[in-house]
């Protein structure tokens, strides 16, 4: 419990005790009331500020003005020991609501703590903490045993093993050393590590993670926006019923009746009506719910941008893949040179000069295959043609680097390639010069993925990709993917994703997978984007709705259960909060619900709903 909790939990044991003491003993008239205002006071004081504040600020209509009403109407009809119960124990279920957030926030706050506080940066032997914020790209900073990595980077010097628990949920530590890539909010466990940073503090991983949870409670599901304008009209419509129910009935039966009015009886019914309808059952669960829900998925390492996007998740029932990076490692090696006119090495190397320009995995694996330092002077005219591949002069004489489109599109007659890869087709000087084989290895839980979809009622998965069509075909095979388009360009996707979307109905919905710059279309498309975070690109994770920090795609299925467990938590308190309530306001306006029903149709509805809600959380086992 924070301070603030704490606090309310020794006024409720304060006012519970002189409750009970004043039970026992035999006063009445004025000093009874007086000493009933103490423990009332005790435990309501703020809720009668509030609802003060309400009545002064134009904003009559909510919770704390129900709650005095019906207080201080009890206490005025007599009724002190039930006034000050129901003030008690609305203040029971606040502080269970209160802790429920708490123990949700707590999990995103330990997200939170990935923020870096600094950057050692050595100067003149020394190392000198200075703001993340300050430092610019290409600066090599110092980063020791159990400090936060506070910028993306590549390691220069040293190795060791990190901690990436709060990023990806994944206990198990990773080994890096120079030359790997590292992003921002890993601990460093062992050793000491020299970093050149790669991008400003406010574009690092770390960043854009913070941002993105940040951001998540500003975009509502339709759920938390019906329950608002609900409770905007409902909460005014139960106080003039009530007030209703206090006036009409003692006037009927004394104008039209000729009967004793019973006002006694009749506020007393109105007061019971009031407690019974405070809407905060609902107002407070449902929002908790997904609050509850998005931290839970952040806990395992699943970055959520809003609840809508939950909302939308639990629907999903067609899932779309992109190939490299997503389902595969996109870890390409050159696996063999076919076909060559000349010697493979010169091959790689023609292929290496002209792929230089691009970050394309295919282009680093040519560029690691070749193995030696690439002198860019020696490279020029260099133009790069979308889905095709790359065009450029090396040591003056033209060079062409890509798939069959290329070689069809500057006329050149190619062989096929038997073996399952990536090919790349070489032309040298306008002639074929052969091919280069080049393969990519899947990941080792896709297949186990594409299996949990299914159990998870995903009824249609497919796989777009600008690979060959035999390569595609393949892994789809392995991976048991029920359909596969290859060889598509960018818009493409785009255009593939468009023709599924109509293929479906409208509560179903489609969500896109994918981790590079040319996904990011298809992702703001689909129903629902998902982005691989740890290796994917910034543009990726931009666009799309939900974020794996770990890169698995056995994640996705994980997501769309945590959703599913929200939205089924959220409907259960919705049933049940709307439930009860009806029958006790039914009761309550009848007469047979008393004052006690009342508590329970309010806060005993709540605490059961707030309890509900945190289930939510506890998603590692789901």
């Amino acid at each position: 419990m924070n301070k603030k909790q704490k606090k309310v939990f020794i006024r409720i044991i304060i006012a519970f005790a002189l409750i009970i003491i004043l039970k026992w003993i035999p006063v009445e008239g004025y000093v009874r009331f007086a000493l009933y205002m103490v423990p009332y006071l005790v435990i309501g004081y703020d809720i009668l500020r509030k609802a003060g504040k309400g009545i002064l600020n134009r904003q009559v209509f909510d919770e704390n003005f129900l709650m005095a009403v019906a207080t201080v109407g009890a206490i005025a009809l007599g009724d002190y020991t039930e006034g000050v119960s129901v003030m008690l124990f609305y203040q029971i279920g606040e502080l269970f609501q209160s802790y429920a957030v708490g123990k949700s926030r707590r999990n995103i706050s330990e997200l939170m703590d990935i923020r870096p506080d600094y950057a050692n940066i050595e100067k003149d032997g020394q190392l000198e903490q200075v703001d993340p914020d300050e430092v610019e790209v290409g600066t090599t900073i110092v980063v020791q045993s159990g400090e936060k990595v506070p910028i993306d980077g590549v390691i220069l010097e040293g190795s060791s093993t990190l901690n990436t628990s709060a990023l990806t949920g994944e206990s198990l530590p990773r080994e890096v050393k120079a030359g790997d890539e590292i992003i921002s909010g890993c601990i460093n466990m062992t050793g000491v590590l020299k970093i050149c940073t790669t991008k400003e503090f406010g574009e690092s991983t770390v960043s854009k993670i913070l941002e993105l949870v940040e951001n998540s409670s500003s975009r509502k599901s339709r759920s938390e926006n019906f329950i608002s304008k609900f409770a905007k009209y409902y909460t005014p419509a139960v106080c003039y019923g009530a007030l209703a129910l206090a006036v009409l009935p003692p006037l009927v039966r004394m104008i039209a009746l000729g009967l004793a009015p019973g006002w006694g009886d009749w506020i007393y019914r109105a007061l019971t009506f009031l407690v019974i309808s405070c809407p905060c059952a609902l107002v407070i669960s449902i929002p908790l719910s997904f609050f509850a829900g998005i931290g839970g998925a952040s806990n395992q390492g699943i970055l959520v941008k809003g609840s809508n996007y939950l909302e939308t998740l639990a629907s999903t029932k067609c899932v779309v893949f992109d190939k490299t990076g997503t389902m595969t490692q996109g870890v390409f090696e050159v696996s063999g040179v076919h076909h060559n006119e000349m010697d493979a090495e010169k091959l790689l190397e023609y292929a290496a000069l002209a792929e230089c320009s691009s970050s394309h995995p295919i282009s680093k694996s040519l560029q690691k295959a070749y193995g030696k330092s690439i002198d860019r002077n020696r490279v020029t005219d260099i133009e790069e043609i979308g889905g095709n591949g790359v065009t450029a002069k090396v040591d003056g004489i033209l060079v062409a680097a890509g798939n069959v489109k290329l070689m069809k599109k500057l006329g050149i007659s190619y062989m096929d390639c038997h073996s399952v890869g990536t090919i790349v087709h070489m032309a040298v000087d306008g002639k074929y010069a052969g091919h280069i084989l080049i393969s990519d290895l899947i990941k080792p839980h896709a297949a186990q993925a594409i299996a949990e979809l299914k159990r998870a009622g995903v009824k249609k998965t497919v796989m777009l990709t600008g690979d060959a069509k035999n390569v595609a075909e393949q892994v789809a095979e392995e991976l048991g993917i029920q359909e596969v388009h290859s060889e598509l360009l960018p818009a493409d996707k785009v255009a593939k994703v468009e023709e599924l979307l109509k293929q479906k109905t409208e509560k179903e919905k489609l969500a896109f997978v994918g981790d590079g710059i040319n996904d990011a279309p298809v992702l703001s498309r689909a129903d629902i984007g998902i982005a691989m975070g740890a290796l994917g690109s910034d543009a990726a994770i931009e666009a799309a709705d939900i974020v794996l920090m770990d890169d698995d795609p056995l994640k996705i299925a994980k997501a769309i259960k945590i959703a599913r467990k929200c939205i089924r938590i959220v409907y259960q308190n919705i049933y049940f909060a709307l439930g009860i309530k009806g029958i006790c306001l039914l009761l309550g306006a009848i007469g047979v619900a008393n004052m006690w029903m009342a508590i329970f149709a309010d806060v005993g509805v709540m605490v059961i709903a707030v309890l509900n809600a945190i289930r939510a959380l506890f998603v590692k086992n789901i």
